[in-house]
């Protein structure tokens, strides 16, 4: 009786470093953000009545709302050797591999928690299933892959 043939994992294990990001969730919030603040800055430029303050203060809200979008749109999750970088909108965090037990994006989600060995869980937004969904279950898959094969290599993780 022949022996049985591994079933070969779904998902491979990426490539070193790999940024995780939502595309075009980010496109969409960059032309906005450019848009609006065209359309602003034209407004304030074209009525003839504003003074230069008020001028000013149309291109500065102009400003303030691409800043905004922007600042929506730089989320992302950066994996390399030697850990995983967690860009959300307010603020980044470094991780080590061991410090992540598990990647989770589960149906309605807005975007994958990463369950940490602190006993807290920390949101990644660069991972988010809102326009694309099957990329983010792909890029969820990807990032858990990596996880996996990372904790399969540190013996020490599970003993923390």
């Amino acid at each position: 009786m022949p022996a049985p043939t591994p079933v070969p994992d779904p998902t491979p294990v990426p490539d070193l470093p790999v940024t995780f990001r939502p595309g075009l969730t980010r496109a969409i919030l960059l032309t906005a953000g450019v848009a609006i603040f065209l359309v602003i800055s034209a407004v304030a430029l074209l009525l003839e009545q504003l003074g230069p303050g008020e001028r000013l203060s149309f291109i500065v809200t102009g400003a303030l709302v691409f800043w905004v979008l922007a600042r929506l749109a730089r989320v992302r999750v950066v994996a390399d050797d030697t850990g995983v970088t967690v860009v959300n909108i307010a603020g980044e965090r470094r991780l080590a591999w061991a410090e992540i037990l598990r990647v989770n994006l589960r149906p309605g989600d807005p975007w994958v928690f990463l369950d940490l060995s602190d006993g807290t869980s920390l949101p990644a937004l660069g991972i988010q299933p809102g326009i694309a969904r099957a990329r983010a279950v792909a890029d969820a898959r990807a990032l858990r892959t990596l996880v996996e094969h990372r904790a399969a290599r540190d013996p020490e993780r599970d003993q923390g």
